[in-house]
This record gives C-alpha cells, sequence and structure tokens, in this order.
C-alpha cells in the first residue's frame, strides 16, 4: 500500500492531480470526453494504478478507488471506463442523467445515465430483474424516477407520445374486440382517421403474417400472433421513436425472424429503436449499440464493434481427424493454455488462452501435435460477454475493475 496519484483531465481549464490515500476510499473524480491523462505514482503513462483498483465507475463521470495489491494495466481501464460512457447527448432522442428508482427498500435503478443517440437501434441488455422494464417506464413516463432527469425526443414522453411508438412487456390487448377495431381504435388515439388507421391496419396485418385475422376477437389469437397484434399497434401511427420492451416474447422461431427483419426495414427508413431483451443473439444480429444493466447499475454502453474489440477472443475450437484420446493431455502443455475441455459434439476440443498470452502461438503449436481438420480462433459472442460481465461477482453487478474485465473476457 501507499500513496499514489491519478491526474485525471478536470473539466475546465485545469488539469490537477488528484491524491489516493491507501486508507481512503474516494469518489466523484471528474471525467470528460477529451482524451485523459491518466499517470500513477507521479509517472505519466505508468502501466500501474499502485495499489488501488477501480471499483465502479458513476456515468456522469465518478470514479470509486479502494486499495488492492493487484496491478493495473492502465489501457486496459481506459478502454473500460470508455465502453460505459454514454454516446454524446447532442441530437439524443433520449437522455437519462443519473436517474434513480426505489420501491421500498429495493433499488430497481441506481444513478443510471443513457442516451440514445437519433437514428440509432439500441439493444437495452439484462437478465430478469435488472431494472430494464422499469428503466423503459420511466422513460415512457409510466412512472416517475425519485431523482434524476429523463428527456424524450427533447421533453417528456408524454408531451411527445404521438410521436413514440411503445410495445410493453404485458399484453395490453381488448380481449373481446375484434382484431381489426383494435387497431382502428389504437390508430384514432394517436392521431389517425378512422379510413387511414383502418388501411395501415390491413397493410400491417398482411406484412406480418397476419392476412385475415382482423375479424377474429384478440383473445381467440395464440400468444405469439396477440404479440404481433400488440406490435402493430406500436407502429401503425408511423412513430418516430420505438420503444420495445421484449418485443420477441411469446414468438417461435419463423415468427421472431420475421419480427426481427422488420425491424431492421424499420431501422433502416431512419426511425430510433431501443428495444429490451435477454436474448442475446437477437440483439447481436440487430443492434448497432448494446446496453448492459445488471441489478439496476449500468455494467455496459458501447457500439458492437467498441465490445468485440474490447472482448478479443480468446478461445480456440481445435477438431482432430481422427484419434484424440491423448490429445486433450498434449493440448494442456501448449503455451497459454489455461483450460481444454470437450466441444459439444465431443469430436473437437475448446482451448481457453490466458490474458497477454497469442493464441496464434497456441495454434500454430496444436498443429503439430496431430493431423487436424481445423484448428479456428473463435469469435467472442454478445452472449459470452454478457455471461462474463454479469456472473463476473457471483450474479451480482461487478466489480469493475480494468483487468477483470479484460482477464475475464479472454476466458
Amino acid at each position: 500500500a501507499g500513496d499514489c496519484n491519478i491526474s485525471r483531465q478536470i473539466p475546465g481549464p485545469v488539469s490537477r492531480p488528484v491524491p489516493f490515500s491507501s486508507a481512503a476510499r474516494v469518489r466523484r473524480v471528474g471525467i470528460s470526453s477529451t482524451p485523459r491523462r491518466l499517470g500513477c505514482c507521479g509517472r505519466l503513462g505508468s502501466d500501474t494504478l499502485g495499489s488501488f483498483r477501480c471499483t465502479g465507475l458513476n456515468l456522469s463521470g465518478a470514479i470509486s478507488i479502494v486499495p488492492t495489491t493487484t496491478c493495473m494495466n492502465m489501457m486496459n481501464m481506459i478502454n473500460m471506463m470508455n465502453m460505459i460512457r454514454p454516446a454524446p447527448a447532442r441530437d439524443a432522442a433520449i437522455v437519462l442523467n443519473s436517474v434513480e428508482k426505489r420501491f421500498g427498500k429495493t433499488r430497481a435503478v441506481t444513478g443510471l445515465n443513457l442516451v440514445v443517440p437519433n437514428g440509432s437501434l439500441c439493444g437495452f441488455l439484462g437478465p430478469n430483474g435488472a431494472g430494464k422494464s422499469t428503466t423503459i417506464r420511466m422513460i415512457m413516463s409510466i412512472i416517475y424516477p425519485d431523482t434524476g432527469e429523463v428527456s424524450v425526443l427533447g421533453g417528456s414522453a408524454l408531451a411527445n407520445k404521438d410521436r413514440i411508438g411503445y410495445l410493453p412487456e404485458e399484453r395490453g390487448l381488448y380481449r373481446t374486440m375484434r382484431v381489426g377495431e383494435f387497431l382502428v381504435y389504437i390508430g384514432k388515439l394517436k392521431g389517425l382517421d378512422g379510413a387511414t388507421a383502418a388501411k395501415r391496419a390491413t397493410e400491417w396485418l398482411d406484412r406480418i403474417d397476419l392476412p385475415g385475422q382482423a375479424k377474429k376477437k384478440c383473445q381467440e389469437l395464440s400468444k405469439g400472433m396477440q404479440q404481433k397484434v400488440q406490435f402493430i399497434s406500436s407502429v401503425l401511427h408511423d412513430p418516430e421513436l420505438l420503444i420495445l420492451d421484449e418485443p420477441f416474447s411469446g414468438l417461435d422461431p419463423v415468427n421472431t425472424r420475421l419480427l426481427a427483419k422488420v425491424i431492421t426495414d424499420l431501422h433502416d427508413s431512419g426511425k430510433t429503436i431501443i428495444f429490451s431483451t435477454h436474448q442475446m443473439a437477437n440483439a447481436e444480429a440487430l443492434c448497432d449499440r448494446v446496453v448492459l444493466i445488471n441489478r439496476g447499475e449500468k455494467l455496459l454502453d458501447a457500439t458492437l464493434a467498441e465490445v468485440r474489440s474490447a472482448f478479443d477472443p480468446r478461445t480456440i475450437l481445435v477438431e482432430p481427424m481422427g484419434e484424440s484420446s491423448t490429445l486433450a493431455e498434449a493440448l494442456k502443455h501448449l503455451p497459454g493454455v489455461t483450460s481444454v475441455e470437450r466441444a459439444a459434439d465431443d469430436d473437437a476440443f475448446i482451448i481457453r488462452i490466458a490474458p497477454h498470452s497469442d493464441p496464434q502461438v497456441a495454434m500454430t503449436a496444436a498443429m503439430t501435435l496431430a493431423p487436424m481438420r481445423s484448428v479456428a480462433l473463435q469469435r467472442t459472442s454478445l452472449d459470452d460477454v454478457f455471461f462474463q460481465i454479469v456472473t463476473a461477482s457471483g450474479g451480482a453487478a461487478p466489480v469493475l475493475r480494468a483487468p477483470t474485465l479484460q482477464e475475464t473476457a479472454r476466458g
């Protein structure tokens, strides 16, 4: 332990070092959006943080530091901070600033800062109970935050309700109404005249593979059909902002693919879309930006390209051509290998590589052990990133310490 200086570019004309004592817990160090100067123990550009580690980043720019015996790689720390910093607020469709919400003693959302740029397709990700639906309801002014500010299209969702399409997680159909009548009714509520609403309802029923269903009562439809009707009700008035809470709930794979195509088409036409899901494959296929929250705290806010760059692949799939009974033991002794396990099909091996080791070295060495059908570096999926971050501290919101994120992401 000992004293350490971290010098950050404080917003304003002055940059000054901020001292940290080994016995102190320090919060609220300003962080600007400009490139930052980060030094340690008086050495600008040092690759360690002495005896301290970052345990959290308030997204308005606050950082928490506590003593640790683990040295940290400064570039990894900077990369981690950049990945949970909100996008610039200018030209934004949705802005949340230090939003918090409690229900009794339960803190549902904590200090959430979020910016959804105009024209983006943003996946709002997290496990069940993470605070996704609570956040969406605050965005929609269904409930209000205890503290913080919410801006939607430059005002409130109520003031801009006709410019917003909202698909709630719960079913909101009038069960005894016929499908066509229900959609026309919703269209009128959103400012359409009856003829226009009826015409668009027919077009959307055809587009979403529900032809001939207009005269059926909503309660006569299957769960998946009801979900599609409710989706139509959210887009019927041609909104510029779509907020979809678990849009793929209740859909089979065929209809999931159909709805995903519709969402992509709407985004391509210029709509801003944010949707919550815990199905990572859908988010990875559709989104240009992802936000991950867990237990009400934001853990990740980045483009998919940024996520894949930070969580570089550390897993190699080895598929031998012949007998492999002795291969597993040999693979364990390759440079940088931390573990070897059988793949699901039992004909291949999954090799995990240690941080800071070169996967190419292990791949080249693996080729010399036996005739190989393939040796491939696997691409890190969003599902892997999701699992690694959320489980980094036993399922709780993980300690946001750069080496932990990088080491976990790399296997």
